[in-house]
């Protein structure tokens, strides 16, 4: 994967731009896509784009905010299963 890299406010190194690649990949976990870099003197400001991000739903259920129902024990799955559900 390749991540374009726009440099504003001043002129970085291609080492230094690559370190800041390595450290979102270590903070993330993952390659962001696109990365802004502000220069203000001796200080950086540092914008990642990683691309449309998959997120799980959350609801309640049972009193409780829950994304899947596979971490609830036996009972609380009775629980959910014997609700009356509302249309």
């Amino acid at each position: 994967m390749s991540c374009v890299v726009n440099v504003t406010g001043g002129v970085l190194e291609q080492a230094e731009i690559d370190a800041y690649i390595h450290r979102a990949k270590e903070k993330f976990g993952k390659e962001p896509f696109g990365m802004d870099i502000h220069v203000d003197g001796d200080f950086v400001e540092l914008s990642y784009d990683f691309g449309n991000q998959p997120f799980q739903r959350i609801r309640r259920i049972t009193g409780y905010l829950v994304g899947t129902l596979d971490r609830f024990n036996n009972a609380k799955r009775a629980e959910e299963a014997d609700r009356v559900k509302h249309c």
